[in-house]
């Protein structure tokens, strides 16, 4: 299948209005303890590892904070609370060792909820290069709403060294996908040379070109009930040379939805 269709048209199809207010994080803390399930039972994840982080990881910059994140529904929203106030997990160094004892090879997924080290908007670099040094070997991926391009609502240093954190993590072989609100800004981050995933419109075309000329696959899983991220593995390869993009899902899909049809 070839990519037919541009963004105009994807979001010609929304009719749901643009959200207005963003919520703070419910859960300001200082808690580091992570999460790491050695096997998922999540059916679209399939049977890899994956890690969950507190929500105090959570920035303010991103939009589905408390309005729409998937995270916060379901026997995920349990366990993320539980991981969030510490009565799940372990302690960094203890969670970095079973990172490391994990086999070669091993596709796994960091954050099925939270996000990058450090609290609120900041990346913690130090952390974050201890987690790509525990990695190497393996096939560890994840996605991070923390700002590395512009905002006004975001210290430009802050910005920057997240910028710098996150490509130092991607050369050590730490796959970190920039997390897009919406097609217009899945443009934008692209142009930092980093691999991105945004949410799309509900109704996108498995595959289509952004107004930018950025090519975007709707994830494979939401498409098939027999791909997994196990199979499809797309968000873990830094060099994929496309924009992979998430149909709005879970109970706070119309939230997502009015973000992906905004621009």
């Amino acid at each position: 299948m070839g990519f037919t269709g541009h963004a105009p048209s994807v979001l010609a199809s929304c009719r749901i209005p643009p959200l207005h207010t963003v919520s703070s994080n419910p859960h300001p803390t200082t808690q580091v303890n992570i999460h790491l399930t050695t096997k998922s039972t999540n059916q679209k994840t399939g049977p890899i590892p994956v890690s969950t982080s507190p929500d105090s990881t959570c920035p303010p910059a991103c939009p589905f904070l408390g309005e729409g994140c998937y995270a916060d529904s379901g026997p995920l929203k349990i366990h993320w609370s539980q991981v969030s106030s510490g009565q799940r997990g372990e302690p960094w160094t203890v969670f970095l060792s079973r990172v490391r004892s994990l086999p070669n090879d091993q596709l796994w997924r960091h954050n099925q909820a939270g996000d990058l080290p450090g609290a609120g908007n900041r990346i913690d670099r130090a952390r974050l290069n201890q987690l790509a040094s525990s990695n190497k070997g393996r096939k560890g991926f994840t996605y991070t709403h923390k700002p590395v391009i512009s905002t006004a609502s975001v210290p430009a240093d802050v910005v920057q060294a997240n910028r710098r954190a996150v490509k130092s993590a991607v050369a050590q072989g730490f796959t970190i996908n920039l997390s897009g609100n919406n097609v217009e800004h899945a443009d934008r981050l692209a142009k930092t040379g980093l691999p991105v995933a945004t949410v799309v419109p509900p109704g996108a075309p498995s595959r289509f070109t952004t107004p930018a000329g950025n090519k975007v696959v709707v994830c494979p899983a939401q498409r098939s009930d027999t791909i997994t991220c196990a199979t499809c593995r797309l968000c873990s390869k830094a060099d994929r040379g496309f924009i992979v993009g998430f149909l709005p899902h879970g109970s706070g899909s119309k939230k997502v939805s009015a973000v992906a049809c905004s621009k």
